[in-house]
């Protein structure tokens, strides 16, 4: 496998296109906006909500886990999602600071 080259970029950068990532599929879209209705934790109906077959949602879980969006507490045999509060704002201000930039307006 060849090298990403992620080192020559800004961490600004990195992380910008990591949450980007994980952004870029659907499925973790709806998993995000079920979790942000509820307003609370998730403990295993999101494969009815979702309609995606439990292995599938334990991936995307894993995804957005990884880069901090959600957070998972054990409670008995299952395990409970909910959005993390903390990074949730972070990534509010990292993604709103790239996107407010005003693009150049004459050109092309």
């Amino acid at each position: 496998m060849g090298l990403t080259k992620s080192e020559i970029f800004t961490e600004e950068q990195n992380k910008i296109a990591n949450i980007a990532k994980v952004l870029g599929h659907p499925a973790r879209i709806a998993i995000l906006d079920h979790l942000i209705r509820l307003q609370s934790c998730v403990c295993g109906d999101l494969v009815k909500e979702i309609g995606l077959a439990q292995p599938t949602i334990s991936q995307h879980l894993k995804e957005l886990k990884k880069v901090g969006m959600i957070k998972g507490t054990i409670e008995g045999t299952s395990v409970c999602y909910c959005i993390h509060d903390d990074n949730w704002g972070a990534i509010k201000s990292i993604l709103g600071k790239f996107l407010d930039r005003n693009a150049t307006t004459n050109c092309c």
